[in-house]
């Protein structure tokens, strides 16, 4: 049992702040929270939460962990003047050039950092095309092994070939009935399973077909980016007279769990589409930015819209604040507080695949918090929580971090040698850059 003493509690659905209250934490959820809650129960470990903001843990709802090592990269990149060019020239290599060991320090120093910034659950994305099988526990065994929550799936795609496609599906299906069995089992479930794909324009109808099929079977959601640039758009278009979504609609890809990742081409025929299956969107502003693939004007029509990095880290109060300048440097409509809304709807997602409550402070709901000094210049109220957000609360101000019920980040400090890692996280990195070299 966890209690912490006297902090303010902060939600961001709806914004609520209420100081002076204790927050009890047993068995992997919150137990009680209220005016000197704490005093019913005998707390294995005492926190003082005085000073102090706790709120639910943030969630990155699309990441690329086998991105982690290209910080930096020095490696043989080719030119990339437009943006399947960079696909080609730089991530369709670096992927190609991971092994077992090097997509594990690619994925645990990206879990590490996201508990960091105060990220408790990530969804990844994942391809490493010569280690497909095996790859996604690779990739699993970050999450467990610092405590974050997360998902992942493989992105099935025939651009590495026909073989290559087919294996992708059976590594989905083997992780996602791993998932499914740890979930039955009623032991810790901290890990969850998609069905992933990378993009129409590179999974043929058989891809799709055996996607759908695994998509029905399995109970989850197909998670795959749709219109990033405008060739996606373009190649439906070309090779199958359908716009993007109502192909993926004619496989049957659309359900409340389905994660369609940037969209920033998408028509208004599509939104409807994606709004009709009450599936997400999820928007990757600084991605989008730094691939020119342009911005996503229709975000105001979509019902619902979260929040991710497309492999940019896991610091989800920098995403927020990219999100919001971009769309008012581009004029939008939206204030603040609609980003406070898509910054909270990955819970909604996680709600969806692990069959539990988050991204509140009550009695019942998952205990994944955040301790943060934040010390408010200006009155911290409900009113003005997105503001705050948007001018203030950042990732330097994390103190403490809870994961389902467990202590995984304690004053700035992780109960394992983070420093050790990143050692041999540079090792890794230039290993994958001498594999890059060499394709």
């Amino acid at each position: 049992m966890i209690v912490i003493k006297n902090t303010t509690a902060v939600e961001f659905n709806p914004p609520s702040v209420r100081p002076g209250v204790d927050i009890v934490v047993d068995g992997g959820k919150i137990l009680a929270v209220g005016p000197k809650a704490g005093e019913e129960y005998q707390g294995q470990k005492v926190i003082d939460g005085s000073g102090k903001i706790v709120f639910p843990g943030l969630v990155c709802s699309h990441h690329h962990y086998y991105s982690g090592l290209a910080r930096g990269i020095m490696a043989n990149v080719g030119p990339t003047p437009d943006f399947v060019s960079v696909l080609r020239n730089l991530w369709w290599k670096l992927d190609r050039g991971l092994d077992e060991e090097t997509l594990y320090y690619s994925s645990i120093i990206n879990s590490i950092e996201a508990i960091k910034s105060g990220t408790t659950a990530v969804i990844d994305h994942h391809a490493s095309p010569n280690y497909i099988r095996g790859s996604l526990g690779t990739v699993k065994q970050s999450f467990v092994e610092t405590g974050l929550r997360g998902m992942t799936c493989y992105e099935v795609t025939d651009r590495n070939g026909r073989e290559g496609m087919l294996e992708g599906i059976e590594e989905n299906r083997a992780f996602a009935e791993e998932a499914e069995r740890e979930k039955r089992s009623g032991e810790r479930h901290l890990v969850e399973a998609a069905i992933g794909g990378h993009a129409p324009f590179t999974i043929p109808d058989e891809g799709l077909k055996a996607i759908a099929d695994l998509v029905e079977s399995s109970g989850r959601g197909f998670h795959v980016h749709v219109a990033e640039g405008k060739y996606d758009v373009s190649y439906s278009h070309l090779h199958y007279n359908r716009d993007i979504m109502s192909r993926l609609d004619d496989f049957g890809l659309l359900n409340d769990k389905s994660l369609f990742v940037h969209g920033v081409h998408l028509s208004a025929e599509d939104v409807e589409k994606v709004n009709g299956a009450d599936a997400f969107l999820i928007h990757n502003p600084k991605s989008n930015m730094n691939n020119g693939v342009g911005y996503n004007h229709r975000l105001p029509e979509y019902r619902n819209v979260a929040i991710g990095t497309d492999g940019i880290g896991a610091n989800m109060f920098e995403e927020y604040k990219f999100a919001f300048f971009k769309h008012m440097d581009a004029h939008g409509s939206l204030g603040p507080d609609a980003y406070l809304q898509y910054l909270y709807n990955g819970n909604r997602i996680l709600e969806r695949y692990f069959g539990e409550q988050f991204g509140k402070l009550e009695a019942g709901y998952k205990a994944d918090l955040v301790i943060s000094d934040y010390q408010a210049p200006t009155p911290l109220e409900a009113e003005n929580l997105a503001g705050h957000l948007a001018f203030g609360i950042s990732s330097t101000d994390v103190r403490t971090v809870i994961i389902d019920g467990e202590l995984v980040y304690e004053d700035r400090e992780f109960p394992f040698d983070a420093r050790e890692i990143f050692q041999q996280s540079q090792n890794a990195a230039r290993k994958l850059w001498n594999n890059i070299n060499k394709l």
